[in-house]
This record gives structure tokens, sequence and C-alpha cells, in this order.
């Protein structure tokens, strides 16, 4: 389970940047006083058996000071509703939560795409792609969005690769990252909602 994308500010709570922090193990960034316990929770993202966790850890930054914080990781799925990653937000209690995109172990590297700068204050978008947005943040496969959205499921695969354009994002992991960096989503709210301000 490595690091395939990261938000700028995840990058710099361990003192790196995103190209440093690229291709990491997140279990050698992240520490549990019951390590092994951690280490069950991504492996059950990553096979399925859970589609969310939360936990406390502590972790490094680049002067060597330690930190706890609240890990939650989230499950995205492929269109199949296979794991394809998971998403790794990070919360110290004084601030926002910090996304990463994380592949699974054993997985095959997308092609990285170039930074595209985004405005200031990021996309609006329409209320049916904020649904979408949401649904694939919390890990529901392009079924059950289609089902809860009363979409085809060629619907909704158009809308996230439209939004894939749209965040340059090669991924589901990767756009619900550029997603968090871009500041979509409210901070600290299960399910994921987009923020009011960004949907027209």
């Amino acid at each position: 389970m490595t690091v395939t994308v990261a938000e700028p500010e995840f990058a710099r709570r361990f003192g790196m940047s995103t190209d440093e922090i690229r291709g990491r193990r997140i279990l050698d960034l992240l520490h549990s006083p019951v390590p092994v316990r951690l280490r069950k929770k991504f492996t059950a993202l990553s096979t399925g058996a859970c589609r969310r966790f939360t936990e406390t850890v502590t972790y490094r930054d680049g002067g060597g000071r330690e930190f706890m914080a609240e890990v939650t990781g989230v499950a995205v799925r492929k269109p199949s509703g296979a794991v394809s990653g998971f998403v790794v937000s990070l919360r110290r209690a004084e601030s926002a939560p910090r996304a990463a995109g994380i592949r699974r172990a054993g997985e095959k590297r997308g092609t990285q795409r170039g930074t595209r700068p985004e405005a200031a204050d990021g996309p609006v978008l329409s209320a049916l792609d904020a649904q979408v947005l949401e649904g694939v943040a919390s890990g529901e496969s392009t079924a059950q969005l289609a089902s809860r959205l009363y979409l085809s499921r060629q619907g909704v695969e158009y809308r996230v690769g439209q939004m894939f354009r749209r965040f340059d994002a090669p991924n589901r992991p990767a756009l619900v990252a550029r997603a968090h960096a871009l500041g979509m989503f409210a901070a600290g709210q299960w399910p994921p909602r987009v923020l009011p301000d960004r949907v027209r």
C-alpha cells in the first residue's frame, strides 16, 4: 500500500514534497500504538471487507517531531465494484484533513499527468456531479451510484470520466485526493459532502 498522489499539505506534514512522498508505504509514515490493528484495517479496506475506518495514529514531521492525529481511510471502487485504492485523510486536532491517494500493494501505478492549476476557489459542480463525487469519495461502486441516483451505469461512468478530465485525475483515488486538495468537501464530515458554494 503506497502513496500514488498526495495533496501538498499532506506531504509537508512529513517534511516531504508531493514527489518525495509518492511511492512511500503508508504504514511507514503512520504509527499506531497497536501496529497490527492499523495494518489489519488497511488490509480490510484493500480487500473490500470494510469501506471506511478511523484510527488514532502518530507521525513524525521533517524535523523528527512526533504528532498525534486521526487517520481516516476510505475505499475507492472501480466501476465493477472492486477496490482500486483508497484515500487517506490525516487530521491533527487543530487542522483540516489532508488527503493522499493510496495504491494497493502490487497494483500498477497509473500514468502521472501534469498538474493544471485550478481557480483559487476551485471548480463549481452541478448538483448531480456533486452527488456523484460524494459517492465516489465514500467508496460507492458505479452500480451503487447508478441505483441511488437513478442513472444508468454508463451515465455514472460518463460523469466520473468528465470529472477525471476536469480535475486532471487519472483514476478514482486521485480524483478524490484532488477534490480534497481543492477544498471541495466539508471538513470532518462523513459521508463526504461537497460544500454548498461548490454546487451551482
